[in-house]
């Protein structure tokens, strides 16, 4: 079971999202709440496997919230998935570079929402397809600089890479490449360490801004 917190200051919204989570057989929602600061009260209380974060609140913003509760340094880290009205709005961009392991919309549809907050619990990075190559176009420059280091990659890590950028899971890229979800995961782990990166959401905006992919 997945247990989940869901924090957002608006209580429809809240409300919506515990619904369908709950109704999954296994997804669990533990709390709820309005404003971040809370959240990171109720995230040390109750442990969730993943916080579905808003960006704006008040009293303490996701932003920072998310920092207290994944950024450098976090002890027992959480996962954090940040879902928000936002489009491209900078405050997801420092939600990522705070910590979070990925972020939707909130027009994406449940059953995206729902593969956002598995795929964030496994470990996995997760980013709106509809907005990846914008997020990357406006911010990249500022996560990494332009390099060459790509070199050294193997060929084959080289193709994982491109996969990645392209929104691909570890499974549909075990499927184009024909080969097992765990060699995939070894790719994975080998250029994040060869590139020094700290996750999927980097390795993506690495691949736009060295020009892997356009």
């Amino acid at each position: 079971m997945i247990k989940v917190l869901v924090c957002d200051d608006q209580a429809l919204i809240r409300t919506g999202f515990a619904t369908i989570i709950d109704a999954q057989p296994d997804l669990e929602v533990i709390g709820e709440c309005g404003d971040g600061r809370t959240a990171v009260d109720l995230a040390g209380s109750l442990h969730p496997d993943v916080v579905v974060m808003d960006v704006r609140m008040p009293v303490l913003d996701g932003i920072e919230a998310t920092r207290l509760l994944a950024g450098a340094g976090v002890e027992q880290p959480v996962k954090v998935l940040v879902v928000t009205t936002f489009n491209l709005d900078e405050y997801v961009y420092e939600a990522l570079r705070a910590g979070a392991s990925g972020f939707l919309l909130k027009d994406a549809p449940p059953a995206q929402l729902l593969h956002g907050i598995r795929t964030v619990a496994t470990g996995a990075a997760l980013l709106d397809p509809e907005v990846t190559r914008r997020l990357v176009g406006k911010y990249a420059a500022r996560i990494r600089p332009a390099s060459s280091a790509e070199v050294a990659l193997a060929p084959r890590e080289l193709e994982v890479l491109r996969l990645i950028a392209d929104g691909l899971s570890n499974s549909e890229i075990a499927g184009a490449l024909v080969i097992s979800q765990e060699t995939v995961k070894t790719y994975v782990s080998r250029i994040l360490t060869k590139l020094d990166l700290r996750d999927r959401v980097q390795a993506v905006v690495y691949a736009y801004r060295t020009g892997l992919v356009s």
